[in-house]
């Protein structure tokens, strides 16, 4: 993935444009007929949803000035590239695969993990952390830690 990766990502540098082609593309959204693509040509070829949702969801995350990749999920990654999504270590993340946390192959020396694990084991984490979060919620909301006040302000110690 490292050799087309730059050829994948697709950066927002036109943010007018793309709030244009968001706001067009979510109006769409519930049309019963299909969306269709024109070229300078004059060629018409129809969007399947997959596409047009991709299309959608892509202009939506470059409209709010995020990067987006587009990658096959059966596309496999070195461990680099893996801890990079992850915003991990490499050697953090060899400790997960070590674990037995996320599936991994090895073709040669060197670990190599499918895209679609790494986004699953990053969806599992963040429902795992929204849960303890909601749980530490509960928890401070039980003991009233939300409503006590301090009796004299917080003094940093330097």
């Amino acid at each position: 993935m490292t050799a087309t990766l730059n050829e994948r990502t697709l950066l927002p540098e036109h943010l007018d444009q793309l709030v244009e082609v968001r706001r067009f593309l979510d109006a769409t959204v519930g049309v019963d007929e299909a969306t269709i693509l024109r070229s300078a040509a004059g060629e018409v070829v129809a969007l399947p949803a997959e596409v047009f949702e991709g299309l959608r969801l892509v202009a939506i995350a470059l409209s709010e000035g995020k990067a987006v990749t587009v990658a096959p999920l059966h596309t496999t990654l070195t461990t680099q590239e893996a801890a990079e999504l992850l915003g991990m270590s490499r050697p953090t993340f060899v400790k997960l695969l070590d674990a037995g946390s996320i599936p991994f192959t090895r073709p040669g020396r060197h670990r190599r993990v499918r895209l679609a694990d790494v986004l699953a084991f990053r969806e599992l984490r963040r429902a795992e952390r929204a849960a303890g979060l909601s749980e530490l919620t509960r928890i401070s909301e039980d003991l009233d830690l939300y409503d006590d006040t301090p009796a004299e302000p917080l003094k940093r110690h330097d």
